[in-house]
Formats: C-alpha cells, structure tokens, sequence
C-alpha cells in the first residue's frame, strides 16, 4: 500500500458532520421540494399519443432517475450513519424522514405507470427507441408491463405512503432492538460486553469451548429481544401478504422474482439441483465433525476453523492479500480495490456499539461506494472485505451510465461479490504446499458454498412455510422456532446435533423491506459467479473486458437474458447449475481424500 490505511471510512466528503449535518438537511428539502413536484406534474399529466406530443415529456426522464438517485444518496448516508454508531437515534430519524420522500417518489411512480400503460403500444414502441426514453429503455418496458399486475395508481400511492410508518417502521423496529444487544465475554480475566457484531465475531472462535459457550449467551441474547423481533418478522409478513391479495398475487416468490429478473423455472432448476448434489455436502460435514472430535457437528461447528489457530492477518496485510490475487484475475479490478481501501472508503474498525454483518453501499451522485464490516483479522475477515469490494467493484465499472441503467437486482449483485470470494479462496489453495495448511483452506472454501446450499437454503424453506402459516394469523415465538429448525433440518439433511431455533431473530436479511426473500440471490450468486469463473480459466486474460461487459448489462435485461448473451447457456435447464457446483463437488473430493486416515 502507499500509504497506512484508515479503519475508519469517509462519510464527510458527502454531508460533513454525520447525522448533525446541515447540508444533510438541506439536501433533504430540495429532494423532497422535487419529488412533490414530480408527483405534481405526473398528476395533471396525459399519456401522449404520439411522438410530438411526448416531446413535452422528455425531461420526465431524466427528473426521476435524478430523484431516485437523491433517494438512494440519503438511504446510504443514513443507513451507513446507523451502521457505524446503533447509539446514533437522529440518524434513524433521518433514514424516516428519507423514507418519506421515498413514499412520495413512489406515489409518483405509480402514476408514471399509468403515464407510460395509456401511451399506445407502437407509440411506446418508437419512444423507446429515441432519446432520453432510449437511456431507459429496459426500465420503463418493464414498469409498464409489471404495472398490469398491480392495484389502481392511487391505491399503490396510498400502500407506499402507508408503508412509512407501517412496513418500513417494523424494519425499524428490528434495528432498535439490535441496537440494544450486548452479550456478556470473558477473555483474559476481564469481561466486556460485546455487541451483536462483535458476538457475531468471536462464533468462529477456534476453541470450542468458547464457541459452545457463546453460542449459548448469543442464543439467550436473540431469546430476550424475541418479543420485538416476532412482532417485526409479523406485521412485515402481513403487510406484504396483504398487499399482495389486493394486487391478486397467489404466490409471496412473485415479487423477490420479478425484482430479481428471474423466472419460476430458473429458481425452481437452481434449488432442485443443489438438492440432488447434498450427499456430498453432507459427507464433508460428517468429516469434519471427526476432525473436530465430535460425533456430529453442532451449529456453531460448521465454520469452525479446522487444524492450529489460524494466522491473524492485520487491515493491511489482508488488503494487500486481496490486490494480489484480484490482479491475477483483473488488473483493472486489482487497481480499483486499491484505490477504495486508500481512499477510506471502508469502515472495519472493531468497536463496541456497530452493528452486525457487512455490506456495501453505493453513493450514486459522486458514484462511489461505502463498505462497512467489523475487521479483527480473521480469514473470513478478509474474505468478507474481498466480498464487498466485489461488489464495489461491480458499481465502479458501471460508472457513467444512466442511473436506471446501473440498478442492478439483488442475485446479479451477488456476482462479482462471490466471484471475488472465490478469486481468494482459489489461489490461496493452489498456493499452499502445506497439507493441513491445504485442508483448512479447502475447509474454508466449501464452508461457505455450504452456507449457500444449505443455510440460505434453509432460510428460503423457513420464509416459504411461515408464510404460508402466516396467512392464518400472528405466528408465535415458540412455531416460529419450530418452523426455524424444521427448515434448517431440512436443508443441512438432519446431519447436525445442534440447531439455531432464533436464527430467525438474529439475522437481518428476514427484516429488509427493500428486498423481500433476502435469500436465494446468494445461491444464484454463487453459482452463477461460478459458472464465470469456470469460463475466465478457459478463456484466460482477455476474458476481463468481457466480464466488464457483463456486470456493465446486469440492469438491463433478465438474467437469463444475460446468460445467455454474455456465457451461452439456458438457466432454466439443470446443465449450467450442475456444472457449476461440480467445482465445489471437486472441492470436497480433495478435502476428502487429504482427511483419509
């Protein structure tokens, strides 16, 4: 690195002084002041019927990609202010007073629907072939179709204005009692109160002792906030489910897939076929549980380190692991992660008061990204941080395109993040020479295709059936446990000792109510990331712009359209989806083989 790197990220560059910021504020009025307007004129507005007449309408164009970019900048700010500092209650202040905006946008959405379904097909046929309708082409067909299966525009304005303080305010509800989680640790004769990302941590302790031991507190911690996270998981389910009754919605998968971009057939091929590849997976679980001296692994013993206690790898030294290795795959990728962890662009300091988890979020007006983790040198550390700058790297190359046009769907976005996971894990051991320095690499990597075969698994058939329980009234605690490890059985084959009945409360991809069914995009990420990195080793360097071309297309048609153009292959036949977990199958064989006794 050329210079030592900040744990700490930049948030002032965009509106100095967090959450007491005055430019905050005043940035926030002139996006409301414009999204009132929008409304305004969308009302009063009549679908043309002709070219000349939708000359007057250009600017439509252009004013709602720069709202939605305006909203997008505040949920950034706000979300990563809350992130960073659980304590920072204006920030949650600001993230609902952002929300509000976003309630009045999505008002006038709704009547930019019914704007574009009164413009005549061949009409709308030719604008889209004219620009500024040109820019957003794929968006705007796509609105227009889906707005045929929705309520009337004035009762979809009225569902997103009351979604502020009802949908979007139980997701709230969920942060604050986070928030307020602090689980008891003792190490080195003192004990301190971690948070929930801290806690989160300190599971993957190599010392099962420690794992057994703060597996139980983290258990009891979830069990003590259960009230709060059953009413949230709830009334979020009965939001939803309600609204999807009056839209005349049968299935709660139709929304997660036409925000995703992806058909019936494709989900329903991708899970059958990692269903039918579980055996295997099962095996290295059994395997591992040998190692570890137990009869069979417990939930905290799935990603337990195997063999001597891994080497800590400071900030420094696991950024510049990660440009090494992105660089043997992309230079271009290589130059950008160095350029981000220089530049502050990431939070990973390890302080009480954060909240859990990772991710990564795009500021769009100054087209630049935000990472927030928590670092305390571990492999999965570095792992995590290769992750998000994946995804960073995925909004860096889409940099000038029109807003609408980088708006990529949830699976997509998994792509370049699991792809970049994959690029670590891979050199790492096809470097090692050590046999058990090998085998715990190996581990590593097929842990977290585990994770997506089977944790995300059970977080998709746990969702799925407590739906469906759902729509006879208020689930309780104790089924919503019931269903957790009934879900979780199912996926990892009953092959565990011991489950996670509040995985439900503890994680937060079940509370998002930007994305629901926060689960499968991670499978079909990997995979598909898979599936490119199967084709950039066949092809070698020159497949880096073509996989440039490929992220820069991601928002603008389906992912099977995508498959199709840019790798040659049909995502609703079993052949893409085998052939990629046959790489992870590989994996496992060799771990197998170098664990024989």
């Amino acid at each position: 690195m050329n210079k030592p790197l900040n744990p700490v990220w930049d948030l002032d560059c965009y509106f100095p002084g967090g959450s007491e910021s005055k430019q905050f504020l005043a940035f926030l009025d002139d996006l409301k002041e414009r999204a009132v307007s929008f409304r305004s004129r969308l009302e009063k507005a009549a679908s043309p019927q002709s070219l000349e007449d939708a000359e007057s309408y250009a600017d439509l164009v252009h004013e709602f990609q720069a709202i939605f970019n305006g909203i997008f900048e505040g949920e950034s700010f706000t979300g990563c202010l809350a992130a960073q500092d659980q304590a920072d209650r204006k920030a949650v202040a600001l993230g609902n007073h952002v929300q509000d905006i976003s309630a009045v946008y999505q008002s006038a959405m709704s009547l930019l629907d019914r704007f574009l379904s009164g413009i005549p097909d061949d009409v709308f046929a030719a604008l889209l072939k004219q620009a500024p309708w040109s820019d957003a082409a794929f968006y705007l067909n796509e609105r227009r179709f889906l707005s045929k299966d929705k309520m009337s525009p004035e009762l979809e304005s009225l569902a997103s204005e009351l979604a502020v303080d009802g949908y979007h305010g139980w997701g709230e509800l969920y942060n604050t009692a986070v928030g307020k989680i602090q689980i008891p640790f003792e190490e080195d004769g003192k004990t301190e109160l971690l948070s929930a990302g801290q806690a989160f941590n300190k599971l993957h302790s190599p010392d099962r002792e420690t794992r057994v031991e703060l597996f139980k507190r983290w258990e009891a911690a979830w069990e003590d906030q259960a009230d709060f996270c059953a009413d949230a998981l709830n009334h979020l389910a009965g939001f939803r489910l309600r609204l999807y009754k009056q839209r005349g919605w049968d299935s709660v998968h139709k929304e997660p897939l036409a925000i995703n971009r992806m058909t019936k057939e494709t989900l329903d091929t991708m899970w059958g076929t990692v269903e039918k590849n579980k055996d295997i997976f099962v095996r290295f679980l059994e395997r591992k549980a040998k190692l570890l001296g137990v009869d069979r692994l417990a939930w905290h013993d799935i990603d337990a380190p195997i063999g001597k206690a891994e080497k800590k790898l400071s900030y420094e030294e696991g950024a510049e692991l990660i440009i090494e290795q992105f660089r043997s795959f992309s230079p271009k990728m290589a130059d950008f992660a160095k350029y981000a962890l220089e530049n502050r662009w990431i939070e990973v300091e390890d302080r009480p008061g954060k909240q859990p988890g990772g991710f990564c979020t795009p500021f769009p007006i100054e087209e630049e990204s935000r990472i927030f983790m928590t670092y305390s040198g571990t492999s999965d550390n570095v792992s995590t941080l290769a992750h998000e700058l994946g995804h960073a790297f995925h909004d860096d190359v889409m940099k000038g395109m029109p807003p609408i046009a980088k708006h990529y769907a949830m699976n997509v976005a998994e792509t370049a993040s699991t792809l970049a996971e994959t690029i670590l894990s891979d050199a790492a051991i096809k470097a090692e020479t050590d046999k058990e320095a090998k085998i715990s690499l190996l581990s590593d990597k097929i842990q977290n295709a585990i994770a997506m075969f089977m944790n995300i698994h059970a977080r998709f058939l746990f969702e799925t059936n407590f739906y469906a329980e759902r729509e006879n009234g208020l689930v309780s605690i104790e089924r919503l446990n019931e269903l957790m490890v009934e879900a979780q059985k199912q996926a990892y084959r009953d092959s565990l000792s011991e489950y996670h009945p509040h995985f439900w409360a503890a994680k937060l991809h079940f509370y998002a109510t930007d994305v629901p069914f926060y689960n499968f995009p991670y499978t079909f990420g990997l995979l598909f990331s898979s599936g490119i990195y199967q084709t950039a080793q066949q092809e070698g360097e020159g497949f880096e712009d073509r996989y440039i071309a490929l992220l820069r297309d991601t928002a603008s048609m389906t992912v099977e359209e995508l498959a199709s153009k840019h790798l040659g292959v049909n995502l609703e036949q079993p052949d893409f989806w085998q052939r990629a977990i046959d790489l992870y199958v590989a994996d496992v064989n060799q771990f197998l083989e170098l664990t024989e006794d």
